[in-house]
C-alpha cells in the first residue's frame, strides 16, 4: 500500500498572519517578511505531523492510494478522512496495463473516521492477479483554513509555536508533542483494532 500526496496544501492556505500574531511578532517594520519561510516551513511541518498522527486530512487536495487487494470487494476503507469525493480507479494488471474505471460505477460512504469506496453494484472491480488499483480521491476539512474545526487549527499553531520555539534544540526525544496539542486532536485519532492489537 502506498499513500501519495498529488498536490501540496498551498501558500495561501496557511495562517501565517495568524501564526505571527500567535507568536505575538511585532509589525509593521521594513523586514516584517524576512522569516515568512522560516514560519512557514513551521506552519507545514505542523500541519504533517498533526495529519500523521490523526489520520485527519486538515487542507483539502489530491491524493492516490495504491493497494494490490482488497479488503472486502464489498466496500474498501480508505486510509485518511473526511474524503469529499472519489475522482477515479485504476486497475493495472502485473504488464503494468491501466483500465480505468468510470466513476458511475463507484460511490463514496462518507465517515468522520473511515470513510468507504464502495461499489454501484455488489462488488468492487476484480484487481489482476499481481497488479494493483490505484484509487484517487480529494480529501481535506476544506481549501481554506478558515474551514478547519476550532481545535485543529489552535493544534496547528501550538505545534509550529513548540518547532518556533525549540528551533535551535536537539535534545528533545523523537515524536516529542507538547500535552497541549495531544488533548485538543486526541477526539480525531483513529483507533482500529485488528487481531486484537493496534494497527
Amino acid at each position: 500500500m502506498m499513500l501519495i500526496e498529488e498536490t501540496a496544501v498551498p501558500q495561501a492556505a496557511l495562517p501565517l498572519a495568524e501564526f505571527k500574531a500567535h507568536l505575538r511578532l511585532g509589525t509593521g517594520f521594513a523586514d516584517a517578511d524576512v522569516q515568512d519561510p522560516v514560519l512557514e516551513s513551521f506552519l507545514r511541518a505542523a500541519i504533517a505531523a498533526i495529519e500523521a498522527r490523526t489520520g485527519k486530512i486538515l487542507i483539502a487536495r489530491e491524493f492516490s492510494w495504491t493497494i494490490s487487494r482488497w479488503r472486502d470487494p464489498e466496500g474498501q476503507p480508505l486510509p485518511v478522512a473526511p474524503v469529499t469525493a472519489v475522482t477515479g480507479l485504476t486497475l493495472r494488471d502485473r504488464a503494468d496495463d491501466a483500465e480505468e474505471i468510470a466513476p458511475a460505477h463507484l460511490r463514496l460512504e462518507p465517515d468522520a473516521h473511515r470513510p468507504v469506496l464502495r461499489p454501484a453494484g455488489r462488488v468492487l472491480p476484480v484487481i489482476p492477479e499481481g497488479g494493483t488499483a490505484e484509487i484517487a480521491f480529494t480529501a481535506g476539512f476544506g481549501v481554506t483554513w478558515g474551514e478547519l474545526p476550532a481545535d485543529l487549527a489552535q493544534a496547528v499553531l501550538l505545534l509550529a509555536a513548540h518547532y518556533h520555539e525549540y528551533r535551535n534544540e536537539t535534545a528533545l526525544g523523537g515524536g516529542c508533542m507538547p500535552f497541549g496539542v495531544t488533548s485538543l486532536i486526541e477526539r480525531y485519532r483513529t483507533v482500529r483494532i485488528l487481531a486484537g492489537g493496534r494497527a
